[in-house]
This record gives structure tokens, sequence and C-alpha cells, in this order.
């Protein structure tokens, strides 16, 4: 790696120039290269390498300010040297699409995240949709004090340089996805909570990820450090030392660094090829901006990460000899806003340790303390003290002032030994009382003991570790030696209770004015209720629409906010809503504060709920994926929120079609569910079925008929898919014939089908009883036969199965079920049944639950309510048939008519008693009358007038008297009439 960079910084003579300014050191680093590797070799040139580095960035006219994320140090030399320089242009290392969002952060309270979100894309691969990218910005980083500096000030321009959002995803096609660094420390914080998620899966850019991304390195610098993690090695040997430093000595350290960490970077071409990308961009808009405006570079301060400012592209400087031609933005429409933050999900999002921001924040404010420098707020910040003093006009600053003559300062801090800050008593025992006070409350058995153990631990630690101060992570580790026992009490272990101590997860908020227009209208509509839902926490709402009919409209918003947001931004306590049911009182648990995130993002998606529903409506119908099922509850929810008749019309008739294109019956228990819902709904509120659904439930029962078939044979269809076809089938038959649909194409799907599953098989006897193809009597023999036959009866249990998902296409086949389980049951031994009974709940509870109920409640009508009749009590199935009653006497000459032609015609009067379903029989043979079927004829004379109409015969009844009268004397006059009415008896 060569140590002479590629693009010189001036002009003229640049060799001359730094060894008359770094000669010094260059002259210790090659001894100790020669030292150390025995001559000139790699080494030698990384070394010198680094100090060019720094020479470049230091000799550049535009002013290069180096920064690490969220580093209190950095932001402390950053108020230092905007109140110092006073630049008239700030140029900042960000997205340069989010600029316009910048003023809006007066009116949140940090941390928030500054977001681009695109819903839809194009030009992108669809699976990565939707689209976000997020900078997370914290009172304590530097480039909040740049950003405070130029909204404030008059006449200063804040210019954002990095590429912008749509440029983040086009330039990650070209390779891989960077992974995302490992987060540090985790054995403490337990998993990912709410607060850690608040930025959900969006790409984050940062200003001045300044990491080893040498993983040698990095573990070599943290084990002769004597630290866990990257964050504690940062705030001790990097953030205390450069805390106090001057501000040369603060840019020079931070260059070296820089430039340290990217000489020993890893050959990633993919990572390297965007890191140089990026910076040739943000060259190129500086440059853009300075031949645009005409600004003297010795007026303006650009602020970027370490690792940046260490550039070697050819664009480097105001004098960048390369040219860089930036792409254009793909046609991805992105919105913009801003979201809360929170301190956890930023050490989430960037891999930091645990509580490490937290503790960067209590250290921001100890520094301003000890230093009394003066920070930049925005004016009217919320959370943030009023400003004193109100910014004045950039007064007019010479060169010479502005740019000093470049020192070596480098050499002077690295022979510095470190200081050793003294050991401040009074602090770390408040520490020690105080996280012995919040482990009691938390429900640890912690004493006075234990804070004077944590204090002489601490100590301990730090000593072992050469440091006279135990910083705030020693007395993290000192804390869980001596409090932490074998489990945890409460929520909260040790280790946490130390990071809220130190500061806690400070969550963000943004304010009503910075808010979409879409949750601004929803805190309008809501504002009847008296609550304050923007802020953070759990609040209660009763809303009584019976005494305040006002508060209907907030009902519909809730509901509507129901079906849009994350789980628990609107929980409902007590009330539903379903297809033609409102409940007149409500209860909700409401934390719009808590998923503030979650209603910013659905403001990019429209300007009010109802648009964002209705859109995401019609995407999931017209959706390549979309089911009909799916479509249909796009159906019932556009029934249910918006009202209407269009959106829903609209949608039926795209589910029509998506029905008509489906090849498979995974989707038929859910279809079945929802249009019975839907019919259900329609039939009880419109004076007409609407219709798309006609013609839905027309082409549904052709189109289930003609996959019936195959269903049953399929063996990716279940059984309960295939009932459920046979229930749309059934339950829509009436409606389907209604409208033109034919009978026969369900008679011959059945007829076709020839399962082999035993459930299916079982599906397929209930479907052959409701067609009237098959009896009862035929169904239950074949029942007794599955029983009788031992190679069968391991498969019973499946049998079963089909006959309780028969339940739903044919529910009056409840008692048939019952006995085939009861028979199950009573005839099979101990030995075959005490195997097979698991096999039988498990098949009944993983594909029949939901049909379970059905099943017991006709059991309960069958079998006994009490225990002791049960011994006497016989099954239905089992009881003898009742035996023939005799019918009353009658006189004399009412039995004697007609006797003579029931006797000559047994058959056709057995046939005429069993179609009017007399069930007496014959009386006995020592009666000397006629068979009882003759006493049919006087008792009913309507039916007999109608028989004689029909034989033709006109002869009307006989006059009253003991001669045989009526249908009876008709018949005897006429056998061949009889006759003929027997056989067409006999032929049904």
């Amino acid at each position: 790696m060569s140590a002479t960079p590629e693009n010189p910084a001036s002009p003229e003579n640049p060799v001359a120039a730094r060894e008359s300014t770094f000669a010094a050191l260059r002259d210790q680093l090659h001894e100790a290269a020669a030292t150390f590797a025995g001559g000139p070799d790699a080494l030698e040139d990384i070394l010198l390498g680094m100090v060019d580095d720094v020479d470049r960035a230091v000799r550049e006219p535009l002013e290069i300010f180096p920064v690490c994320h969220h580093s209190p140090a950095s932001a402390l030399a950053m108020a230092r040297r905007l109140r110092e320089k006073q630049p008239k242009v700030v140029y900042l290392e960000l997205c340069e699409d989010m600029a316009p969002l910048l003023t809006e952060l007066r009116n949140c309270r940090l941390p928030v995240a500054v977001q681009a979100f695109a819903s839809e894309v194009e030009g992108f691969p669809p699976e990565w949709a939707p689209l976000s990218v997020v900078a997370p910005i914290t009172e304590a980083s530097a480039e909040y004090q740049a950003i405070a500096y130029a909204l404030d000030t008059p006449g200063v321009e804040l210019v954002l340089v990095d590429r912008s959002s749509d440029h983040v995803f086009q330039w990650d096609s070209r390779g891989e996805r960077a992974p995302e660094p490992a987060e540090e420390g985790t054995d403490g914080a337990g998993g990912a909570d709410h607060e850690t998620a608040l930025h959900g899966e969006a790409v984050g850019v940062e200003i001045g990820d300044l990491r080893p991304r040498f993983a040698e390195l990095e573990e070599h610098l943290l084990r002769h450090g004597k630290v866990r993690h990257w964050s504690e090695w940062w705030h001790q040997y990097v953030e205390l030392p450069l805390g106090d430093g001057d501000h040369e000595t603060y840019r020079q350290v931070m260059l070296l660094i820089g430039s340290l960490f990217r000489r020993l970077a890893p050959g990633d071409a993919s990572r390297v090829r965007v890191d140089e990308d990026r910076e040739r961009y943000m060259w190129t808009r500086m440059r853009e901006h300075l031949a645009a405006t005409g600004t003297d570079p010795e007026d303006c301060l650009y602020v970027c990460g370490a690792f940046h400012a260490a550039s070697r592209v050819e664009e480097f400087g105001v004098h960048g000899t390369g040219t860089f031609e930036i792409s254009p933005r793909s046609a991805t429409t992105w919105q913009y806003g801003l979201i809360p933050s929170s301190h956890a999900a930023i050490e989430a999002q960037f891999g930091l340790a645990a509580g490490s921001v937290s503790i960067a924040a209590t250290e921001w404010a100890k520094s301003l303390r000890r230093t009394r420098v003066r920070p930049y707020r925005l004016e009217g910040q919320a959370g943030t003290k009023k400003s004193r003093a109100k910014q004045t006009a950039v007064p007019a600053v010479s060169a010479v002032a502005a740019v000093p003559a470049a020192t070596d300062k480098l050499s002077g801090f690295l022979r510095r030994p470190p200081v050793l800050d003294p050991l401040d008593e009074a602090e770390l025992l408040g520490w020690s009382v105080d996280i012995v006070r919040a482990a009691r409350r938390n429900g640890y058995l912690a004493s006075t003991a234990d804070a004077i153990a944590v204090f002489e631990t601490s100590i301990l630690l730090a000593g072992m570790r050469d440091r006279a101060k135990p910083t705030p992570y020693d007395f993290q580790d000192a804390a869980v030696t001596c409090i932490e026992k074998d489990a945890v009490p409460g929520r909260r272990d040790v280790r946490r209770l130390v990071e809220i101590m130190m500061g806690g997860d400070r969550i963000g908020q943004v304010g009503y004015d910075s808010l979409p227009p879409l949750a601004r209208d929803v805190h309008d509509r809501l504002e009847p209720l008296g609550l304050k839902l923007q802020q953070r926490g759990v609040r209660r709402a009763l809303l009584d629409m019976a005494s305040r009919p006002e508060l209907r409209a907030c009902s519909d918003v809730l509901w509507m906010l129901r079906r849009l947001l994350p789980q628990g931004a609107a929980r409902t306590v007590m009330g539903e809503r379903g297809l033609g049911e409102r409940s007149i009182q409500e209860s909700w648990d409401l934390a719009l504060g808590t998923h503030q995130r979650a209603l910013i993002e659905l403001g990019y998606e429209g300007v009010s709920i109802e648009q964002v529903l209705e859109q995401r409506l019609r995407r999931a119908a017209y959706a390549p994926q979309a089911t009909a099922a799916t479509v249909l509850e796009a159906v019932e929810d556009a029934t249910l929120y918006l009202g209407g008749r269009r959106l829903a019309d609209e949608l039926g008739t795209r589910a029509l079609e998506v029905l008509a294109s489906e090849r498979s019956v995974d989707g038929a228990p859910e279809v079945l569910r929802r249009v019975r819902r839907l019919l259900g709904y329609y039939r009880t509120s419109e004076p007409v079925l609407p219709p798309w659904i006609e013609s839905f439930v027309k082409a549904g029962y052709a189109h289930y008929c003609t996959l019936l078939p195959t269903a049953f044979t399929d063996e990716d269809a279940t059984v309960g898919q295939v009932a459920a076809m046979l229930g749309f089938l059934f339950s829509m038959e009436s409606l389907a014939l209604s409208l033109g649909c034919d009978r026969a194409q369900l008679e011959l799907a059945v007829a076709q089908s020839h399962p082999e599953d035993p459930s299916k098989t079982a599906l397929l006897w209930a479907a052959q009883v409701q067609l009237g193809t098959l009896s009862r009597e035929q169904l239950r023999a074949r029942c007794d036969e599955l029983l009788a036959n031992p190679l069968v009866v391991p498969a019973y249990p499946r049998y079963l199965s089909g006959f309780v998902h028969a339940l739903e296409p044919v529910p009056g086949l409840a008692d048939v079920v019952v006995e085939a389980v009861s028979n199950a049951f009573g005839r099979l031994p101990d030995a075959v049944l005490l195997p097979w009974l698991p096999t039988l709940i498990s098949t009944l509870r993983s594909g029949a639950a939901d049909l379970a109920p059905l099943l017991i409640r006709e059991a309960g009508r069958i079998f006994p309510a009490r225990l002791a009749a049960l011994d006497a009590w016989v099954p239905p199935w089992r009881a003898p048939a009742p035996a023939p009653v005799r019918r009353a006497g009658r006189a004399a000459e009412e039995i004697r008519r007609g006797a003579a032609l029931p006797a000559a015609y047994p058959a056709a009067f057995d046939a005429v008693a069993e179609l009017l379903g007399c069930e007496d029989g014959w009386a006995p043979a020592a009666v000397p009358a006629a068979p009882a079927g003759v006493a049919l004829l006087p008792a009913y004379p309507a039916t007999c007038d109608a028989v004689a109409e029909l034989l033709g015969c006109e002869d009307g009844w006989a006059p009253a008297g003991p001669p045989p009268a009526g249908g009876a004397a008709l018949l005897s006059r006429h056998p061949e009439s009889a006759t003929a009415l027997e056989s067409l008896l006999a032929n049904g």
C-alpha cells in the first residue's frame, strides 16, 4: 500500500509541506517500523501512509471535521469549533433528500430518526418492498450540533451531501448487502423488546461509523485494553483523552484513527466500492455547490465520519481531479418523515453495546458541566431549556484567523502517558447506593453490605484494568458480580438496572406539528375522548355511544386503527364489531404514543385512514398471490369498516375472477365461512342480494363440482378442505339451483369420486346419504362391517374423523356419528381399544376440533342425563321395533265395508297405508272384519275421492246403509281399476 496519496491537497510542492509539518513523526514511525519489522516493508508503508492521510486532510482548504457517531467528545469539539470558526456553509454527511425534514426537529423530543420510506418500488426487486432508511439523531452527537447551528444562525446554509435514499438501495443491488455488525454485550440486556424495534427493518445510516473492520485488530485492542466490547474501549481510550483536548489535537487524532481503520480494513470489494463511491458523491456535490454559489472554501465546514475524512479517492478536495457521474434516481416514490427513536433502538441498529448510548448521554451532560461549553440547541426544541441568547448573524472572519497554520499535535499526543482521572469517591458511592436501592425495588435481597461490596469491587476492577477511576462499565460489572443471584426475581436484571440508573433508555417523540396529515387527523378525530394519546403508555378509553352518539365516529376510527396498526396500538377490551353488529358500549386500551412510528408510516400511504385502508384492501385483492379467500376477506373488511357498496362490489367481482382461476381447494374452508357470513348479512340488511354474490355462488357451485372428484383422490387435499367443498355445495344448493345450476352436476361429481383414504371414504358415504343414493341403514351396516374386520379396526379412527368432518356439509348425520363412536367403545376389546384410543383423540383434536361441540350436543341428547339411568338405558339403535298397536273397534257395518277388496288386494292397501304414514298393521285374523286398510277409506274421504277421480269413476258415494259405501263400493264394482291401482302403487 503506497504511502503517497493519489491526489495532493496542495498543488504546490506537497512533499516539502508534509515534511515540514510531520517530519518528526515520520522519523519516529520509520524507526518503529524498522525495529518491529526488521526493515522496510508493508508496516512502514502503512504507518507513513497514515501520516500522509492526516496531513492531506489537514491541508485541505475546505476544513474537514471528522466525527464518530453519537460521540460526546465529537459533539463537544463540534460545539467549540462552530463558535470559533462561525462557518457560513456546513456540509453534512447525511442523505441529501432528507434536508427538508431537519427544520421539523425543533418540534420533537430527541432522540428521533429522519426516515425515508417507500411502500411501492419501481426499479428494485419487488421482494425488497417496503424500503426504509433511517438516520437517528441524538442531542449528544456532532451532527445535531451542526444542524442546530445552521438552522438557527442567520446567514448559514446547511447542505446535505451524502447519497440519496434511493442510491442507498441502488448501490446495495450491486452486491450482497453488507452484514450488520455483531451486537456487543448482549448477555445482560435480554432479548429484543419494543424499544429496540422502534426502527423496524429500516436500513440505518449514521454519520461517522468508526469501528475496526479487521477482526484481529479489534480483538487485539479489546484484549490489551482489558475491556469487554468496542464501546467500552472507545469510551476509555478515545472519549476521555479527547474530551478536554484542543481542536487540532482532536482533529488529527480522529483522522489518524480513521486512516488506521481504513488501511487495515479487509478486502471486501463491494463494501470498499460503496465507501469510495460515497466519498466521490460527497466531494462532487460539494464542488458543485461551491461552483454554483461562489462560496469561499475557507468559510465552509465539512462534517463527516473519520473513516471518510481519510479518503484517498481522486475526487478528494476542492482541487480534486476525478470526475464522478451520479446516476439518476429510480422511479420509486419516496415519502419522508420523522419517527421516534430510542437509545436501545440505536444500539440494536448499529450493533453497539447495550447501554452505551445512554452512558454517552450521561457523559455529554457531565462534560458540559465540567467544560462550561455552551451547546447549540434548536429554538423551541421539546425537552430542552430555552436558549438564553438569540443567535446572531455570522460575522466576517478573515482567512488568516479562520485557518491557522497546521502544527503537529500527534507526536505529543502519542508520546503523552495516559492521564489517570482521580477517584471520585462521592460519585461512586452515590452509584453504589442507588443501584442497591433499585435492586431492592425490583425484588433483590440487597443490603448496605452489598453497596459496600459494589463500591470496593468497582475500585478493584478498575485497578486490574490499569485505571484509577472506575468507568460506568467497571461499575456495571461490579454490580452484577455482587448483587446478581441465580435467578432474576423481577423483569429486569442488575445489568439493565445499571443502564437505567446511568440515564435509562431515553425514547424520543415526534411533536404534533411534525406529524404527517394522517396522524394529525387521527388525533383530531379522537379528541372527544379527552385522552393524552401522544404520550407513551396505555390509555383506557370508555365509549358509551348510547348516551354520547358523537363517540360513534371515534369508534369507527378505533376499529380502523385496530385493523391497520400493530397489535397493542389499539386493543379492544369490551365490545365487538361484525357484519350487522355494533356495540353500544366499548372499552379500549390505546397506546398510540408508544406505536407512534407505525402511525407515522401510515401517513406515508395516504392522507386519511380510510384512504390507506382502501388502498391496502385493493392491494391485497389484486396481488398476484391473492386467493378467493383473501379477496373475500377484503370484501368483508370493506363492508365492515368503510361501509357502502362501491368497494365491496368491486372486490366481490374480483373474488369471482380469482375463484374461476384457482385449481386447488386449499382455501375452501375459509371461502365457505366468509360466503356464509356475507350471505347472512346481505339477506338481513339488503332487499336483494348483490349481483356479484349471486354470480359467486353460481360459479362456485360449478367450480367445486368440477374439482370434487380430483380432491377426493388428491393426497395434498385434506379431509377438511373436501368437507368444506361439500359444505359449500350442499348449503348453497338451493340458491344455486334457483340461479340456474343443475343438480345433476353434483350427483355426477359424487358418483365419479373414488377415494382411497379412510377419512375421505367416510366423507363420501355421508355425501351419498345426503343425496339419497345411500340409506342410513346401509351406512350403519358398513360401519358394522368395519368394526367386524380386524384388519380395518386400526384405521377406524380415520373413518370417524371423516364422519365428524361430514357434520359440516351434512349436520343431520350427528346421530349416526354418535352411534359409530359408541359402537366402537362397546364392541372393541380393551386390548384393541386402549392402544387405539390415543389415536382417536389426537385425530379428532387435530382434524375436527371445531366440529366437536355439535357432536357433544348430539351425544347429550341421546345419552341419559343421570348416572342412575345409565344401567337401564338402551341405545336407540338397539331398541326393538315398536309392537303393532291394535286400532280401536269400529261399528260392524263400517268394518264390513269393502272387506272383500282389501282381502283380494292386500299389497295395494299396504302401499296406500305406507303412503299415508299409517304403521298400525293388519288386524288379527280372529277379527271377522276386513284388513284395517279399509278403515282408511271412510276416515279419509277426500283421498278416496281423489283416487276415484284418478281412476275415472263417477259413481259417487253409495247411500248410507249396510251395503259398502264410498270408495270401497267403487273398488268392489271395478276390480280392473283396483288391479291398476295396485300396480301403480307397487311401482312407486
